[in-house]
Order: structure tokens, then C-alpha cells, then sequence
């Protein structure tokens, strides 16, 4: 039982941390016809904060 624990907590860990690097700066680029692979690079080397702080700034794109 207490293995089925940390597998349940690991996989909503995973998801998390997956949706806070990826799939969050990446669909907030493309609603704001920004590059995806760029902001997810960025989230990816800076932190997912300063990607979603810095599309929000920088709003949409011509």
C-alpha cells in the first residue's frame, strides 16, 4: 500500500512539473503567436516563472 502511494505521488508530480515547464509556456506563446520551442527553451533554462512573467510583459505579437 505504501508502494502504490509514491507511485500515485510521483506520476502527479511528474504531471506537474511537466505542465509547469512545458504545456503551460507553451500554450501561453500560442495564444500570443509566439514561438513555443523558444519559450519552453526558455522556461526550461531559466524557470517556467520568469517565461509566463516575461509573455505576460510582453503580450501579443504583430
Amino acid at each position: 500500500m505504501e508502494n502504490l502511494f509514491f507511485i500515485v505521488f510521483g506520476l502527479l508530480a511528474l504531471f506537474v512539473v511537466l505542465w509547469l515547464y512545458i504545456l503551460l509556456p507553451a500554450g501561453m506563446a500560442e495564444r500570443r503567436n509566439r514561438s513555443q520551442v523558444i519559450w519552453v527553451l526558455i522556461s526550461l533554462v531559466g524557470s517556467p516563472f520568469l517565461a509566463v512573467l516575461l509573455l505576460l510583459a510582453l503580450g501579443d505579437a504583430r
